[in-house]
């Protein structure tokens, strides 16, 4: 496909970017501290560092790390919400010539063994809240050394103790656990102010991050991300949005969690480029505290999910805030809908940017400018130095206005997954990676995301797309939230069936259906309504279609 989207670009937009303009992520690093040494980098819970204190912790890690008996390559587990202690982890980690693995906290037994496992684990960092979870499994793996922390330990004196013995003792969220061999990240942090750092020489192709995809559609892969991949992306989204942003004063919420490769890329790493400070969510569900937490900042930028901003939307003192230093939000991990957004825009009176990525593209492969004026459902257009083209189902490419599987090519694409050669063949062929997004492009180069392969309903040879039937539900005034799937039916072949959270317990099946009926052509309207107090879903937000189907 010819790349359309160029004469539509920002004239301050390059074409290109050079993947190897940094030797490596900790050239990145070192330079913003360089920059912007005396700026605010992480704010969590009321207490801040500053770009040299980072620095100064990072460098304490890593130190620690390369004395542990460690090498250089060998993979380090991180496993905790958004806390001062996850850039500290990180950015010791890469510093140490070591790989980063971050890990959801919220994984049963099975999932954290398989993913230790797989990625070869020897030392984790822990936040004690989920340390039970490890000691079921932990003999299992090839973990030797786990590194414990608490929620509070990264805060100042008392606040420090009255945060660490609340969460232990009054709410209880510590649930008890026998780690005899463990140590603590803190007393790892002090040891490493007397050992000696090496800073190693890592090229761009080594592994900077083994990043583990959802598995919400069959076992989680192990992405492996080099650090040319990493800026490569940065480098990619940079110059798209520092049209936009004021390097070392605008402040970012990192709401998403940073184990997600969306708020790791967007959040952490594109910000620390930027010298901006980053204001850490460690609860984004408790939609008042989290309101709470932005009333204090004149906030800048706010990188979500559909379902984050729907319920930002819906907490009344949402509204009530000063969007006076707002720039916008930007939106991925899953589509966003029509409704939410032009609520967003009349709310905080800008537009929510939606882009589009995935793991194995480190993450981001398209995105919506600063400049856009309002929603226009597109998914944006591809970054610098990326291509697409899009492909039927008989391996032919399609042309503007029709619709394919996209697929996606450049310097962001991932060196394969971990151990899987015949899972990556799958997936990479000729530096192509195929998405299995359904997708399809205007003639000034803006994409559309139609919707997942695999989820698509087959309606009596007809293709329907859930994300249609999702957004036209969303529409209702009573309807909270909505996941459309496809079941079986033995003159159809299959139907639509809808879940529904409504804000009305009035809202009955009929009410659902009758409005559907005014939007949509008569296959796609749902058969079945099931209403639900909430919708299963991942721990960034994106609906489980397959458990519901299940």
């Amino acid at each position: 496909m010819d790349k359309i989207w160029l004469k539509h670009y920002d004239q301050r937009i390059a074409p290109d970017i050079d993947a190897d303009v940094y030797s490596s992520l900790i050239d990145v690093f070192e330079q913003s501290v360089k920059t912007f040494g005396d700026k605010t980098a992480y704010i969590n819970m009321g207490h801040s560092i500053t770009f040299n204190e980072l620095d100064k912790l990072s460098k304490q890690f890593a130190a620690y790390l390369q004395q542990s008996g460690l090498k250089r390559g060998d993979a380090v587990a991180i496993m905790m919400p958004n806390l001062m202690q996850y850039p500290v982890a990180i950015f010791g980690i890469l510093r140490a010539g070591m790989v980063v693995v971050n890990v959801n906290p919220l994984y049963t037994p099975r999932e954290l063994q398989h993913q230790l496992t797989d990625a070869n684990v020897k030392t984790i960092v822990i936040v004690e809240n989920f340390a039970t979870t490890l000691e079921k499994v932990i003999d299992k793996t090839q973990v030797t050394s786990v590194l414990l922390t608490s929620i509070g330990d990264m805060l100042p004196a008392p606040k420090r103790w009255l945060v660490n013995v609340a969460v232990k003792y009054i709410k209880k969220m510590v649930p008890s656990f026998h780690l005899p061999d463990a140590k603590r990240f803190m007393d790892a942090l002090n040891k490493g102010q007397s050992s000696s750092y090496t800073r190693p020489e890592v090229t761009n192709d080594e592994l900077a991050f083994l990043q583990y995809t959802g598995g919400t559609t069959g076992v989680s892969k192990g992405a492996m991300l080099t650090h040319r991949n990493l800026i490569a992306n940065l480098e990619q989204v940079s110059g798209i949005l520092e049209t936009a942003i004021t390097q070392g004063e605008d402040i970012v919420v990192t709401a998403l969690p940073l184990y997600h490769i969306f708020a790791l890329v967007s959040n952490c790493l594109l910000f620390m480029k930027f010298g901006c400070p980053n204001l850490l969510i460690t609860n984004p569900r408790d939609m008042q505290g989290f309101v709470s937490e932005l009333s204090k900042y004149p906030f800048a930028i706010l990188p979500g999910v559909n379902t984050l901003f729907n319920g930002l939307l819906n907490t009344p003192e949402f509204k009530e805030l000063d969007f006076s230093q707002f720039k916008f939000g930007l939106g991925g991990g899953m589509a966003v809908q029509r409704p939410v957004a032009e609520k967003w825009q009349e709310v905080t009176g800008t537009v929510l940017l939606e882009g589009y990525g995935l793991t194995e593209c480190s993450p981001v492969v398209t995105v919506n400018p600063p400049s856009l004026e309002a929603y226009k459902g597109s998914i944006g257009m591809p970054v610098p130095s990326t291509d697409i083209k899009l492909m039927d189902d008989d391996g032919n490419e399609v042309g503007v206005g029709e619709v394919g599987e996209m697929w996606v090519k450049g310097p962001q694409v991932m060196a394969g997954y971990l151990n899987r050669a015949e899972a990556t063949a799958e997936i990479l062929q000729d530096g192509w990676l195929a998405t299995g997004d359904i997708a399809k492009v205007d003639e000034q180069g803006y994409f559309y995301i139609v919707d997942r392969k695999k989820d698509m309903i087959l309606v009596s040879g007809f293709n329907v797309f859930p994300n249609e039937i999702e957004e036209v539900a969303a529409m209702h005034e009573w309807i909270v939230e909505a996941a459309a799937v496809g079941v079986p039916h033995e003159v159809s072949g299959e139907v639509v069936k809808l879940f529904v959270v409504r804000r009305d317990e009035s809202l009955t099946e009929a009410m659902v259906i009758e409005h559907c009926r005014s939007h949509l052509t008569g296959y796609k309207i749902p058969k079945h309504v099931v209403f639900k107090d909430e919708l299963p879903k991942t721990n960034v937000g994106k609906i489980l279609r397959r458990e519901l189907r299940d």
